[in-house]
């Protein structure tokens, strides 16, 4: 039977149903799959080197024949050697393999092979460690360029590999293609059959760079084609209209509002009076007052006789903004809830009927708000606070409780992101930026310090105590070196250990508490109510506290092992205090001596411009330390990469668009497998496109 891409692997000889399972893991189960599953790198074995010719600082194949018997010494338990003496006409290499016993009969007397690695030299003796090898004329590892693939435990490069050639040398034949011919032609981009096998197989690097640059086009193509239809069937959806007038609404303010806030409220005004579905993000820096905003919204939707939900990740959160809402509107005659999972009995029952027969105006909470049994009366307006926890089927989820009529959408972020990231991660979003800081927030000082420092740095924290004031103090793991490869010689400042001896060692005079993400949610908001409450004098914390509450008297936050985090992460983090009128700092504490990673926190001491910090962290660090692990709800990608694919990103995103425009929902017969490719990227969402 000839071999298609929906051929199992567990087809093919050499994998069964144990390696099937190991595959499984890697979202490897066919042929197809096999051809899907990327190179991460690539190995440039081409190079054949004499031994005395071998270049020191890289690898090389050098071509030898095995002299003598390779010959097994057992060291100590769990650890062997296997030696191999191989000579070639300028010398004679003496090669070791750990633990790798089989070789003693893969390797034979009198026979040449190609052995790839690095050579080293000692004197007049050339040595090599674990190199990859196989019999000189196969040429299957050795004298080409070779991928290097994500792997899991039991799973080999060569056996990927292995699979990968199958799946290129049997599948490509007849493989669709999605990109319509004039756009290739256009976008100057190679046929598909040749992208698949270049980025496997690239006969050099030319091809590799003509093989993903047509890959990376595709996918941000794809991705982008999908974001467009997804706004222009939301800007297609009726919304109710409502009008706003943003100088009324400034008069109930305690505090004029910023340029970038009224910019922000007349953005929303603009889109509640068009007649449909509002779906705006306000995306601004710390402190920059998006939650005036966000009463802006819920005050106009409860004049023209509309419900608002205001959606947050944590209870404590929830309970934060409720209260400041509460005071902001209720003189306006707003009535504000507040509906989480701790709302129990009879409290919650009052609260949900009260909620259905439209006796609240806006409700505040967490994911509670769009669970079963929660109706509403007239839900006009959905607001999503910390966008990045929120990914698009969350915010649909929540909607769909509005009934025929769309609500309008608010998504607010704290998290700057660099316009050019923001058009892809927000693509179905109308986008506001706030880029002012409210009067009477003073920029929080940051200062970097060494290990020697520390003594210092504690002095500094008692006298902030003394002064009436609190601290935070966050690590990167949780346990002893929890998380982390670097063995314990690294010395990570661990959270529970790490409180333990401030608790009794260096801080026994003060109140010390602590939280991180392994704690149940309850524990968490008890410790975190206690802070805000000023019952603890100092908070050793993981970066739970990223998205935290307001905590005014909190005047300096510390970090330790500052280099692990991203510069945007250690801005938000540096975002917690300054909340109030106290002078605040920041401390980032490491004892890298990297000059590198001394320089990039030596950037953010230099400035507090979020979106400055995001270009930087975008440039040094890719788009992952914005969101986690896929926080954002958008397909994953497997090939761009947006910060060094920035070009042709917005390529991608132009064409995309003027294709939906042309032919909004891919109906066209040249756009038949294209509209196939969008719905399958987009799958975790695909009632979106039903």
């Amino acid at each position: 039977m000839p071999l298609t891409r929906d051929t199992p692997l567990t087809d093919l000889p050499g994998v069964g149903p144990a390696r099937g399972k190991k595959l499984e893991k890697l979202g490897l189960r066919t042929l197809g799959d096999a051809l899907e599953h990327l190179p991460q790198r690539y190995e440039d074995r081409r190079e054949c080197c004499a031994l005395r010719d071998a270049p020191r600082d890289r690898p090389c194949c050098v071509s030898a024949m095995v002299a003598e018997t390779p010959r097994v010494s057992y060291i100590r338990r769990g650890l062997s050697l296997v030696k191999v003496k191989a000579v070639d006409g300028t010398g004679t290499v003496y090669i070791t393999f750990f633990n790798q016993d089989y070789i003693r009969e893969a390797v034979r007397r009198g026979e040449s092979y190609i052995f790839y690695g690095t050579v080293e030299r000692q004197g007049n003796l050339f040595l090599m460690t674990n190199p990859v090898f196989e019999r000189e004329g196969t040429a299957r590892t050795t004298g080409l360029i070779m991928p290097v693939y994500p792997l899991t435990t039991g799973i080999s490069n060569n056996l990927i590999a292995g699979l990968t050639r199958r799946a290129a040398d049997s599948c490509l034949d007849g493989l669709p293609e999605i990109l319509p011919a004039g756009l290739r032609r256009e976008h100057k981009l190679c046929q598909t059959q040749f992208a698949r096998k270049n980025i496997h197989y690239p006969a050099d690097f030319e091809a590799l760079a003509i093989a993903r640059r047509r890959l990376v086009f595709e996918e941000l193509f794809v991705l982008t084609c999908g974001l467009a239809q997804l706004k222009d069937r939301r800007a297609a959806g009726a919304g109710r209209v409502m009008e706003g007038d943003v100088e009324k609404f400034a008069a109930l303010l305690p505090f004029p509002p910023t340029g970038a806030q009224r910019r922000a409220m007349e953005d929303m005004a603009a889109d509640l009076r068009l007649g449909r579905a509002m779906n705006r993000l306000v995306q601004g820096d710390v402190g920059s007052g998006k939650t005036a905003v966000a009463a802006f919204g819920a005050w106009a939707a409860a004049k023209n006789g509309a419900q608002c939900a205001l959606m947050v990740p944590t209870e404590l959160l929830a309970e934060q903004h409720a209260r400041t809402m509460e005071a902001l509107l209720s003189p306006a005659g707003v009535r504000v809830g507040l509906l989480t999972g701790s709302v129990k009995g009879t409290e919650k029952k009052a609260l949900l009927s009260a909620l259905a027969a439209g006796e609240i105006d806006l409700v505040v909470g967490t994911h509670a708000l769009f669970s079963q049994g929660v109706e509403y009366k007239e839900l006009g307006l959905v607001i999503a606070d910390e966008q990045h926890r929120f990914g698009v089927a969350q915010r649909g989820a929540l909607a769909e409780k509005s009934g025929a009529v769309l609500p309008h959408i608010l998504v607010m972020s704290a998290t700057p992101i660099p316009r050019t990231l923001a058009l892809i991660i927000y693509g179905d979003l109308d986008v506001s930026v706030m880029d002012e800081l409210p009067p009477g927030r003073t920029p929080v000082d940051t200062f970097l310090v060494g290990e020697d420092k520390r003594a210092r740095m504690y002095g500094f924290v008692r006298k902030q105590v003394s002064e009436g004031r609190q601290v935070y103090i966050v690590c990167p793991a949780v346990e002893e070196n929890g998380g982390w490869e670097d063995g314990p010689g690294m010395d990570l400042k661990a959270v529970t250990a790490y409180a333990g001896e401030l608790r009794e060692r260096v801080f026994p005079e003060l109140r010390v508490g602590f939280v991180h993400g392994r704690m149940k949610a309850r524990e968490k908001e008890d410790v975190m109510g206690a802070f805000h409450r000023g019952e603890l004098d100092v908070l050793v914390s993981t970066t739970v506290i990223e998205v935290g509450v307001d905590v005014p008297n909190a005047s300096l936050m510390v970090i330790e092992n500052a280099e692990r985090f991203g510069l945007s992460q250690l801005h938000q983090l540096r975002g917690r205090v300054g909340r109030g009128k106290h002078k605040s700092y920041c401390v980032l504490v490491t004892a890298s001596r990297s000059e590198t990673a001394r320089e990039r926190l030596r950037a953010l001491c230099a400035t507090n411009d979020g979106f400055q910090i995001a270009e930087e962290d975008l440039r040094l660090r890719g788009p992952g330390d914005f969101f986690g692990k896929r926080q954002h709800g958008l397909p994953q990608l497997k090939v761009a990469d947006f910060a060094a694919d920035m070009e042709l990103l917005k390529e991608a995103r132009e064409a995309a668009q003027a294709l939906v425009a042309a032919d909004p929902e891919l109906k066209r017969p040249a756009h038949r497998l294209l509209r196939k490719k969008v719905r399958e990227l987009f799958q975790d969402n695909a009632e979106l496109f039903n």
